[in-house]
């Protein structure tokens, strides 16, 4: 990494003016990478009637960009590391923008699906380098709390908005619109990096990226997700839900031998003698798929039960949105009493929303039994996303400092696909079962699949706050790992 890479806003007057334009930038890539995970969801019925997608085909739409996210936000932090942050986040940038134009103008499905697969590319490039980004310019704790919350901010907003705006584009436009929204604002976004990020010199590049790594954890991840939404329809034990897990256990396993051998291995094991990293990407991968998965079976609850258009769904989710700004502003003044309490004060929170989400009723209405509880599950959010980033990157060198943001928001959104993919099997699983017996109208069967799942959400929130009072009730220095060939 290149001295100017780690120089402190202080060390440049010139450019001190510009650092809060190179948070706002980092700010709104967060959002948008998170954003676009989710953003579909509420478009998906306009999709499948244009361009005749199957039931199998959506789900790739949805799980084709967040496979490749996923897998690649090692490679893509990695590579921020090595080849200059502001070169890599440009680059992911231009990718990003070019694949969802394409995704726009998409005419056939498979086209749909290949466009999202590099969108994902894409983001797993823009995630890690923003907070990497963030990370090395910000070094005072204060200033780097806050900026830290705005962040954690920007993506929880991505999360939570997803629903809001896919429905607002979708209602008032086309589903189209869903994409091409990305095309001018990351032109935008192009331009204001060129102008106030820095220029760095990239240093030699000993060795080469972990190529082969990567591709393996993103293939493991892939038959990971696979195995459980193949089990949805064929059940746990059928031969191709064994085939993909076993699948899945030799690819993720090779990956770590791999890594432990490799001359300039894509994730050094030694980081993880860090504990506060180590318990924060735990965390982070348990509680990955909550948010996503509420805000999921709300936008179909409100649509297919409540009967609301998609302009009328996205703006009924707004509460969420509203609730993880306000959250993550809280945290980053709570955070300087204790990360550790703020965690789990957050993760308690959420829980006890979420199983009083889990009474959703076909008759109950909107206002009391889905606005309010809403609110307070995200806010929970807001509260405990900032700790667990303060945890994950306040223990590691400048050197490293992409590599670790690849890791939290890996771990962050490898958690998210399996999370995701679980309850929502386990709501559909409840729902099947409802309807097979008989006797049981499909809104009631439905709304109590999605009860059942947002109550095993707050069981992870709690067991999430568990898990949490490992962590250092103080952010300090971690000792540094040992120095790795290749690091």
């Amino acid at each position: 990494m290149s001295a100017a890479d780690q120089a402190a806003p202080e060390a440049a007057p010139g450019r001190r003016n510009r650092t809060g334009i190179a948070l706002a930038i980092a700010c709104a890539t967060q959002f948008i990478s998170v954003l676009d995970v989710s953003i579909v969801n509420v478009a998906l019925p306009a999709m499948r009637t244009d361009l005749s997608l199957s039931a199998p085909g959506l789900q790739w739409v949805v799980n084709g960009y967040t496979l490749t996210f996923a897998g690649f936000l090692l490679l893509g932090g990695r590579a921020a590391d090595l080849l200059g942050r502001r070169t890599v986040f440009i680059a992911g940038l231009l990718l990003f923008t070019v694949s969802s134009l394409a995704a726009g103008l998409a005419q056939e499905g498979w086209q749909l699906v290949a466009a999202r697969v590099v969108q994902g590319l894409g983001g797993a490039v823009l995630a890690p380098t923003a907070l990497s980004l963030v990370t090395t310019t910000f070094t005072e704790p204060a200033a780097r709390a806050r900026a830290l919350a705005a962040l954690t901010a920007g993506a929880g907003a991505g999360g939570a908005l997803g629903g809001v705006i896919g429905g607002v584009l979708t209602g008032l436009l086309s589903w189209r619109w869903v994409f091409f929204v990305n095309v001018p604002l990351g032109a935008l976004l192009v331009a204001g990096a060129l102008w106030a990020l820095p220029g760095a010199v990239r240093q030699p590049l000993r060795g080469r990226l972990d190529l082969p790594g990567s591709a393996t954890v993103t293939t493991g991840t892939a038959a990971l997700v696979a195995a459980i939404v193949v089990s949805e329809e064929r059940g746990w034990t059928s031969t191709p839900t064994l085939s993909l897990l076993a699948a899945a256990v030799v690819l993720l396993t090779g990956f770590v031998l791999r890594e432990r051998r490799a001359a300039h291995p894509l994730v050094p094991l030694a980081v993880f003698r860090i504990r506060s990293l180590a318990l924060a990407n735990g965390l982070s991968a348990l509680i990955g798929g909550v948010l996503p998965a509420t805000m999921f079976f709300l936008s179909l609850h409100l649509q297919q039960v409540l009967g609301m258009s998609p302009l009328r769904a996205g703006v009924a989710l707004l509460p969420g949105a509203a609730g993880i700004a306000a959250g993550a502003w809280a945290a980053s003044r709570l955070v300087a009493r204790g990360a550790k309490t703020t965690f789990i004060g957050g993760c308690l929170l959420s829980g006890a929303a979420l199983a009083w989400l889990s009474a959703i009723d076909p008759d109950a209405g909107y206002a009391l039994p889905v606005a309010v509880p809403l609110f307070a599950v995200m806010f929970g959010f807001g509260v405990s996303g900032l700790p667990l980033t303060v945890a994950a990157t306040s223990g590691v060198g400048p050197h490293w400092a992409g590599l670790a943001s690849g890791l939290l928001n890996t771990a962050r959104q490898v958690g998210g696909a399996v999370g995701l993919a679980a309850l929502v099997t386990l709501a559909a699983t409840r729902t099947a079962g409802l309807l097979a017996g008989g006797g049981v109208p499909e809104d009631a069967a439905t709304t109590s699949g999605f009860g059942v799942a947002l109550l095993c959400g707050a069981a992870v929130m709690v067991l999430a706050a568990l898990g949490g009072s490992a962590l250092p009730r103080a952010s300090r220095p971690a000792a540094r790992p040992a120095p790795v060939p290749g690091a």
